[in-house]
């Protein structure tokens, strides 16, 4: 099959998850065509938090900036499709199994996990933040954010974020969601990539993952664009959080090591 018909099919396929009829509207491009190196950012990007596929559904979002200019006014599936078969190139078949477990190992915590603190799921900037940084982050310049920053070494800054409450409450959720595990017998992922976290969970594991894509998008990402600009910072698309103990007798020797394959690295402290 040629390139060109490739691109053809993707054309007519139907609506992910839709059982509608499609009209067909037969494009043709080039087998040449390659997603572009700079972004066209004053483009709007479809929503596709609705689909089920095993990559995170900002990374279509964010990629279609990235498109073909003739090709950003398609509809959304030729899009999705395109870029779905980009991302599978470059996607080993153990890594896409492995996600597919993820996926259902979650969504099993989801359905069955009694949540201590309801309303920490949930964003709430009023609750979750503390003034100073949300007039920052309304303001929305270099200035502000700098203004509450220290730069203790280059490239390294520090601030103050959360709400002390939100904190207390998001550390017994964790301890709840740890009691809840070990009382149903199923196994904790730890944050650790070789799992050698013994004190540790991963948020987006038991229902944070809406709220932590809340988080970086709208209070995170507002301060890389403008710090990172080379690492990605006004493209954030995915996140790892989680949270994980360091102390004596606990994992001290891991505290340099988390999120190795992370651009951007941000870590909140919170005092015990």
């Amino acid at each position: 099959m040629s390139s060109q018909n490739q691109n053809r099919s993707l054309e007519q396929a139907g609506p992910s998850g839709s059982g509608g009829q499609v009209g067909v509207r037969v494009v043709n491009w080039s087998g040449s065509d390659r997603l572009c190196i700079s972004p066209k950012r004053d483009h709007k990007p479809e929503n596709y938090d609705d689909l089920q596929f095993e990559f995170n559904p900002n990374i279509f979002a964010s990629l279609e900036h990235y498109l073909p200019p003739h090709m950003l006014n398609l509809s959304r599936d030729v899009k999705l499709h395109y870029i779905r078969n980009i991302l599978l190139r470059y996607l080993p078949e153990n890594d896409r199994i492995w996600i597919q477990k993820l996926r259902e190992y979650r969504l099993k915590i989801i359905l069955n996990y009694p949540p201590l603190h309801k309303e920490i799921f949930t964003m709430d900037a009023e609750s979750f933040f503390v003034p100073s940084f949300l007039r920052a982050i309304k303001e929305n310049t270099e200035a502000s954010f700098r203004s509450i920053m220290a730069e203790p070494c280059k490239g390294v800054y520090t601030f103050e974020m959360l709400q002390p409450q939100f904190c207390k409450k998001l550390m017994s959720e964790v301890d709840h969601f740890e009691r809840w595990v070990h009382g149903t017998k199923l196994r904790i992922m730890r944050p650790n990539a070789m799992n050698k976290n013994k004190h540790g969970v991963i948020l987006d594991d038991f229902a944070f993952e809406a709220m932590l894509d809340r988080f970086m998008c709208d209070f995170i990402q507002p301060i890389s664009r403008v710090f990172y600009p080379e690492l990605g910072g006004s493209s954030l698309d995915s996140h790892h959080g989680f949270v994980v103990e360091y102390g004596i007798n606990k994992d001290v020797e891991l505290a340099g090591s988390q999120g190795q394959k992370a651009y951007l690295k941000f870590r909140i402290l919170v005092k015990m």
